[in-house]
């Protein structure tokens, strides 16, 4: 593991695609969910870059234009508070590569999300974390995040909002 290093934290562009489709499968293969996998360079194309924009992301980049190497990233979006009446922040994924863990990187990912909120006048900012990451949970409690354990996450796959949209009233 290094001990130190340069790098930046920079919003992703188009080109940083593939790059950015590598690191959200590593992310997945270190929660044990690669076979969860479906994102395709297209997708991400389309879906961040096309007409709609419906994430965002920063890549801490410690290469340059010659020779780029990326460390991690955080892709977040926003969504509204009701019961604030202001926009949410939300990072749907934060990840750095295991072997610069510990460098700062995560921490420089939070707080340039953390100027974006105040910039956006966020009410706050949210994520999930797996139970099992005690390591992130150590991390994100010594930045004071709260756990929201009084909370419990729904989800509706592909299919389940297929057939909700398609059943009767």
């Amino acid at each position: 593991m290094a001990s130190s290093i340069q790098y930046k934290i920079r919003p992703a562009t188009e080109e940083d695609v593939p790059v950015l489709l590598s690191l959200v499968k590593k992310l997945a293969e270190y929660e044990k969910l690669s076979h969860e996998v479906t994102a395709t360079s297209i997708l991400f194309r389309e879906n961040g870059f096309g007409k709609e924009s419906y994430y965002k992301c920063l890549l801490a980049d410690g290469g340059d234009k010659s020779q780029p190497r990326y460390f991690g990233f955080a892709l977040y979006f926003f969504t509204f508070s009701t019961f604030k009446g202001k926009p949410t922040l939300y990072l749907e994924d934060l990840f750095v590569l295991p072997d610069f863990r510990g460098l700062g990187i995560g921490k420089s990912l939070l707080i340039r999300l953390a100027a974006i909120a105040r910039e956006k006048k966020c009410g706050r900012m949210e994520w999930a974390v797996l139970d099992w990451n005690q390591s992130a949970i150590d991390f994100y409690k010594k930045i004071d995040a709260v756990p929201m354990d009084e909370w419990t996450v729904f989800r509706l796959d592909e299919k389940a909002i297929f057939r909700l949209a398609e059943s009767p009233r």
